[in-house]
C-alpha cells in the first residue's frame, strides 16, 4: 500500500449509511437488553461513592442519560446530570455552567475528585473540562465522541456548524483545540465499528500515558445502554484512586470487547 492510498483510506469522513439508517432498530434492541439484563447489573463492581457528572451527546438533555446515572447511583456513586437543558449550543457561557456542574459536584463530595462520563458531543466537553480542571478529576470516560479536530468523522458536522458555525465562540477564544491530546488524568474511548454517527476512527486516541480504547458491538444513540458498555464503564469507574490500570476483561465478559482496533 502506497502512502498516498494509506492517507485517503485514513482520511476522515462520515460512518456507513447503512449504520446510519439502522441505528434507531439497533438502539431499540440496546434498550431492551439493557432493562432486561437490570437484574443482574448489581453484580458489577460497586462504587465508592465519589461523584459522577455525566453529560449528554449533541442534541440530547439528561433524559438520554437518565438510566446510566439511575445505574451509577444504586452501584453506589454520587452520579449526576448536567441540569443544563438540550445539548446544541457550544459557547463560552456553556464552558462556564459545564465547569460549574463540576465545581458544584466536586464541593458536594467535600473535595472528592470527580470522574466524567460523557457520551458523543459530552464526551468531547468531558475531555476539555478535565484539561481545564484536572485538579478536580479523576477520570473521563466518552463514548462514540468525536474525539478529533476535524469534523468530517460525523454525520452531524453540518447541523452542528448550522447551530455553532464553522469556528464556535470557544475556539475563537483558543479552547477546544487539539481535541485528539488527552487530559492529564486516565481516560477511557469507547467506541463502536458499527457507529451511524461518529465514524470510529474519529474517537480512536492516540497512544499516551494513561488511555485506552475499549471497543464494543452496539449503535450511537444506543451506546449509554449498551450492556458491554455499561459492563466497560461500571469497570473504570470501580478503579481505585491513583491506581488506574488498562481495562483487561476476563472469562465470558472478555467475549463481548472485540480487540480489532487499527
Amino acid at each position: 500500500m502506497t502512502a498516498t492510498t494509506m492517507t485517503e483510506e485514513l482520511a476522515a469522513r462520515p460512518p456507513s449509511p447503512l449504520f446510519a439508517l439502522t441505528e434507531p432498530a439497533r438502539a431499540m434492541f440496546e434498550v431492551a437488553s439493557f432493562y432486561a439484563m437490570r437484574p443482574f447489573y448489581s453484580a458489577l463492581p460497586s462504587g465508592d461513592g465519589h461523584g459522577v457528572l455525566v453529560l449528554p451527546g449533541f442534541m440530547a438533555s439528561d433524559f438520554s442519560t437518565a438510566p446510566l446515572r439511575r445505574l451509577l447511583l444504586d452501584l453506589g456513586y454520587d452520579a449526576a446530570g448536567w441540569d443544563l437543558g438540550r445539548n446544541v449550543r457550544v459557547d463560552n457561557a456553556r464552558v462556564e455552567a459545564m465547569s460549574g456542574c463540576l465545581d458544584a459536584l466536586y464541593r458536594r463530595n467535600e473535595g472528592r475528585k470527580v470522574s466524567i462520563v460523557g457520551w458523543s458531543l459530552g464526551g468531547v466537553f468531558a475531555r476539555e473540562l478535565a484539561k481545564m480542571h484536572p485538579d478536580k478529576v479523576r477520570s473521563v470516560i466518552s463514548m462514540g465522541s468525536p474525539i478529533s479536530d476535524d469534523r468530517g468523522h460525523s454525520n452531524a458536522a453540518r447541523l452542528f456548524e448550522m447551530l455553532n458555525g464553522k469556528e464556535p465562540e470557544p475556539l475563537r477564544n483558543g479552547r477546544f483545540t487539539g481535541l485528539g491530546k488527552a487530559p492529564p488524568v486516565p481516560t477511557t474511548s469507547i467506541l463502536t465499528k458499527s457507529d451511524g454517527v461518529v465514524h470510529w476512527r474519529g474517537s480512536v486516541q492516540k497512544p499516551e500515558k494513561d488511555t485506552e480504547n475499549i471497543e464494543v458491538v452496539a449503535s450511537h444513540i444506543g451506546l449509554g445502554v449498551n450492556p458491554a458498555a455499561i459492563y466497560a464503564i461500571a469497570d473504570r469507574l470501580a478503579q481505585p484512586e491513583g491506581e488506574w490500570k488498562p481495562f483487561a476483561p476476563e472469562g465470558i465478559p472478555a467475549m463481548f470487547f472485540p480487540k480489532t482496533i487499527n
